[in-house]
């Protein structure tokens, strides 16, 4: 594990001084790969974090197995404010001899050290900074699988956020920016089940599952909407046994964005009574197959207008540079909880650029400015209880 004296060379001018120690553990966070798919690093990810995290907190954290995936927490089960983020990255194992933990000038490179590894340490740094106790009703969660869509943990999420007031999220930010809309997202696995056949001696006799979903891919892109900026986007399609063969079924992989819910119904509705021409003489219909659906709900700016509000007035008083809000296309556990009611502010993690890209990368001076405003923000929230 790297030491706080290693990081003293590169730092930026000024650096805090708590700085040197965000850095280390980051870097041990980051060289802990921890891709959703593969549950031993999972596993390995939780366990280190409860490790680093006794460096931050003023009592022992728990990783707890929920649906099959262990979480991480720290403080009640039910806090009146949550703290929100994830400990999986998009990186396969191995990403790391390509892309080492390294920072030059301000740059602070690694696979997951922006998607959010920077976010969780700025998280550990403003809860000891703020002498936050398990006793002041804030928790923190950190998941091992937002990034597939948080199908293990969403119901811990929602158990979570029963009692909460408000809900931070420590997902990354472009420029610093706080993300106050975020597009909900639906994802949709499209089954044709037709009948095969000899491509060449019979091909009346099969019902071909290929041109069907051809069909379906042609009418995804009348249901788009360029005025409300919904996408409908076939993604991953297969179908097909042999190159003779009038295939039995083709499966087409959908990706559905938009702003707001009721886009998000529109085209549900239009995916679910979706009908195919293609039949055999004897009028036999292809038989579709959805699967999927409304998978994170919108995040609408109301959810989120007091606690921007809150973050502008004490990015202000401590005389930061003015924060700005943004709208942004994916989603996170965010959607979650604000669609649950709860009020949420999201991007309150680290300021960089590049997610899910190979030139991802966290500003290590803006690392301590955004501990400051989390812990003050937790503090003038605990105030007003």
């Amino acid at each position: 594990m790297a030491t706080q004296s290693e990081f003293s060379a590169n730092l930026p001018a000024n650096p805090s001084a708590n700085l040197p120690a965000m850095l280390a553990t980051l870097r041990a966070l980051v060289e802990c790969e921890s891709p959703t798919s593969n549950l031993e690093s999972a596993h390995s990810i939780t366990q280190l974090a409860q490790v680093l995290a006794d460096d931050w907190l003023p009592t022992r954290s728990r990783v707890e197995i929920h649906d099959g995936r262990p979480v991480w927490r720290w403080g009640p089960d039910q806090p009146e404010f949550l703290l929100l983020g994830h400990l999986d990255t998009v990186w396969p194992i191995g990403t790391l001899s390509r892309i080492p933990f390294a920072i030059t000038d301000d740059r602070i490179t690694g696979p997951g050290v922006f998607d959010m590894k920077a976010g969780v340490v700025q998280g550990w740094a403003a809860l000891k900074d703020s002498g936050i106790t398990e006793s002041s009703g804030v928790g923190m969660l950190l998941t091992t699988d937002e990034e597939t869509g948080s199908h293990a943990s969403r119901e811990l999420i929602a158990q979570s956020i029963a009692k909460a007031k408000a809900v931070i999220v420590l997902e990354p930010s472009l420029d610093g920016a706080l993300k106050t809309r975020r597009k909900g997202t639906s994802n949709y696995l499209m089954r044709f089940h037709g009948v095969s056949s000899h491509a060449g001696l019979d091909p009346d006799r099969g019902v071909n599952a290929l041109v069907a979903a051809a069909e379906f891919i042609l009418a995804t892109q009348r249901w788009a909407s360029k005025e409300c900026e919904t996408s409908v986007t076939p993604t991953v399609s297969n179908s097909g046994t042999t190159t003779n063969t009038v295939p039995h079924l083709a499966e087409v992989h959908v990706d559905v964005r938009a702003w707001d819910r009721a886009e998000q119904e529109r085209v549900d509705y239009l995916i679910r009574t979706f009908t195919s021409t293609v039949s055999t003489t004897s009028t036999l219909p292809v038989r579709i197959e959805v699967v999927g659906g409304i998978d994170r709900p919108a995040m609408e700016s109301t959810m989120s207008s007091e606690l921007f509000t809150l973050a502008q007035v004490t990015n202000r008083e401590l005389g930061l540079p003015e924060l700005m809000e943004c709208a942004v296309g994916g989603a996170s556990d965010g959607n979650l909880t604000a669609a649950a009611g709860v009020p949420t502010i999201d991007g309150m993690g680290a300021v960089g650029d590049g997610a899910h890209a190979d030139c991802e990368w966290a500003s290590a001076s803006a690392i301590p400015h955004r501990v400051e405003l989390l812990s003050k923000m937790l503090m003038k929230l605990l105030a007003t209880r």
